[in-house]
């Protein structure tokens, strides 16, 4: 399994460069033969490649027992802790796997300064998921976590449930964080 390519091979070309530029390809090449050896223990060598699908995620939602919908868009979602989650398979070759996320809680108008700047923090301090808000029409303001990934033409299960317990993972820890930060009053007064 080649994580790469072979697009190596037609970097470098001895008639063009220098010395030291070889040398620098040639440690380019043991730094990504060492990094292609990781990814293939990790992910291992057994698992069968196939391209991703909406069905391939409906799959792995049942047979980690969880429940789902799918929507009149053909979208599939499911509720994670109260959290709305949506799996989406997007690009022109369905190579994109999305988990998008919702807060259970949407904020007034007023609240925006406030939920942008831990939003903006979280990016910065963390690489997954990324997070935002939108505001609707009538004012308030809804928190959104998304993990987006190219998977390429190709993805195995071990992958693709990776993929998925990330994006579900830690869009849940983000929103987590946000219940502690944006304490419920109803909640806090029983």
């Amino acid at each position: 399994m080649r994580f790469f390519g072979s697009r190596r091979a037609s970097r470098i070309r001895p008639t063009s460069v220098g010395r030291d530029e070889l040398a620098g390809a040639r440690h380019d090449d043991e730094l990504h033969d060492r990094v292609e050896g990781l990814l293939t223990e990790q992910v291992g060598t057994d698992d069968v490649l196939a391209p991703l699908s909406r069905d391939r995620v409906t799959d792995w939602l049942e047979r980690s027992g969880f429940s789902y919908f799918i929507d009149s868009d053909g979208d599939v979602g499911g509720l994670w802790h109260g959290w709305l989650f949506y799996f989406l398979v997007l690009g022109e070759r369905s190579e994109v796997l999305q988990v998008r996320g919702q807060w259970h809680r949407d904020l007034s108008i007023e609240r925006l300064g406030e939920i942008l700047e831990v939003c903006n923090e979280w990016n910065a301090e963390r690489i997954w998921p990324k997070t935002y808000v939108r505001v609707r029409d009538d004012g308030s303001v809804v928190v959104c976590a998304e993990v987006t990934v190219d998977a390429g033409s190709m993805v195995g299960e071990a992958q693709l449930d990776q993929l998925l317990q990330c994006g579900l993972s830690t869009g849940s820890m983000f929103f987590e964080h946000l219940d502690t930060t944006f304490r419920d009053p109803l909640r806090d007064a029983s």
